[in-house]
């Protein structure tokens, strides 16, 4: 395998839902090969090629993702999305207890047999309304055996002891635009519906949907759950790799993978997980942190959300803010370490004609010191680029130790 250089510093850098499908309004470009992006394009110029984070049967979320690119085969460590989120909130888990992601949506209910899922984020509600909202919920719908925590905006917890680990259930983003009455109404024993539904009630009066209603924005008028498992048993990755290592996401998914693995979450003011996160606050409390610890993981949500929301114009913003003020930031401080390597990545594919993920090879490039301060290229970092470069990875979470040892095929 190699050894870990103990004097070099390792930076991963996730842009959420970057890599896409060619689109007609791009003449047939990805917003990766539209966005203006240079430096992206100089970490391509080291190492550059495709991995699959996603194993074959599995949802094409970005816990399975990220669990993957830190080198932990989703096969064997994953338990769902909730409990990942759980350990990001503090709430510790028993062996009993079952935790679900809570989301805050907008269902639009035109009959009993025609609910149409309207938002998967209340039309990215705030975090200020979105605690006032699971306050009122929690006053009413939790009980002996259940609890709902709040998280941010439209991501919050609901913690079931002994709830129906199996029961089947959807992402809302995987079903924008679809018809839910049948899943909302289904008679099968699955209890998950009925709890949804016990919620409209507490919320269609509620004053911050009054408010939201008046100003023409879509309504939280409905929790949805989904996401649930009970907590994982990951190995702390200092033990596995020697590193110490620092997590910097506006996620509580993300966050809680990196608390899990030993990682120390890194809080930044104002990051949000939307357009108008602090990219540069990230960047910066990065560099800051690799002063303390050897490997820094940095999530940035927003493309993903415009994925989500079917804006081209928003993806192609996100991507280049990420590259900018991001990626540039962090390649300007790293010049000040003695030696590092940097990897940038898409952590899946959000295309914008699904408006929700797929489990497709997604593209990845990593560079070291030398190669990043040996001068100009002309290398490209996009899907096209990436699925030329002749290198893959099937194994998705195979490429972290390609990344940290020296055994590596680096230039």
């Amino acid at each position: 395998m190699g050894k870990v250089n103990q004097h070099r510093k390792y930076v991963l850098l996730v842009g959420d839902g970057m890599a896409d499908y060619p689109l007609a309004e791009l003449d047939g470009r990805t917003p990766l090969q539209e966005a203006e992006t240079p430096n992206m394009d100089r970490i391509a110029a080291g190492t550059l090629g495709l991995v699959k984070t996603i194993p074959h049967g599995m949802d094409p979320g970005s816990d399975v993702a990220s669990l993957s690119l830190l080198g932990y085969d989703p096969l064997l460590f994953h338990t769902g999305r909730a409990p990942l989120e759980a350990a990001s909130l503090g709430v510790p888990l028993t062996k009993k207890d079952v935790a679900f992601r809570m989301n805050l949506v907008t269902l639009e209910k035109r009959s009993d047999d025609e609910i149409i899922m309207v938002s998967h984020s209340s039309g990215d509600i705030t975090k200020e309304e979105g605690n006032l909202v699971v306050g009122s919920l929690r006053q009413e719908m939790e009980s002996p055996g259940r609890a709902i925590y709040p998280g941010v905006a439209y991501r919050h917890l609901l913690v079931w002891k002994g709830g129906p680990e199996e029961a089947p259930t959807i992402p809302p983003h995987d079903v924008l635009g679809q018809n839910m009455a049948s899943y909302l109404h289904g008679a099968d024993g699955n209890p998950i519906p009925a709890l949804i539904r016990s919620s409209w009630g507490i919320l269609d009066g509620h004053p911050i949907n009054g408010q939201r209603r008046a100003a023409g924005k879509n309504e939280a008028n409905s929790i949805w759950l989904w996401g649930q498992g009970k907590a994982p048993a990951l190995p702390r990755f200092r033990d596995r790799f020697n590193l110490t290592g620092g997590v910097i996401s506006a996620v509580d998914l993300l966050k809680g993978i990196g608390i899990y693995a030993g990682f120390h979450p890194i809080h930044v003011e104002g990051a949000t997980g939307f357009l108008d996160t602090n990219y540069q606050g990230k960047a910066e409390n990065a560099l800051k942190g690799l002063e303390a610890y050897d490997f820094i993981f940095v999530h940035v949500e927003a493309p993903d959300e415009a994925s989500h929301n079917g804006s081209i114009k928003d993806k192609l913003q996100a991507i280049q803010d990420f590259d900018e003020k991001v990626v540039g930031t962090i390649l300007e401080g790293l010049r000040l370490f003695t030696d590092y390597r940097v990897m940038v990545v898409s952590d899946h594919l959000t295309p914008i004609v699904k408006r929700t993920h797929t489990a497709d090879p997604t593209p990845f490039a990593w560079a070291s010191k030398a190669r990043l301060e040996g001068g100009p290229s002309d290398a490209s970092f996009s899907e096209v680029a990436a699925h030329e470069s002749g290198l893959h990875f099937e194994k998705g979470y195979e490429l972290i130790t390609s990344f940290l040892f020296d055994s590596a095929p680096y230039p």
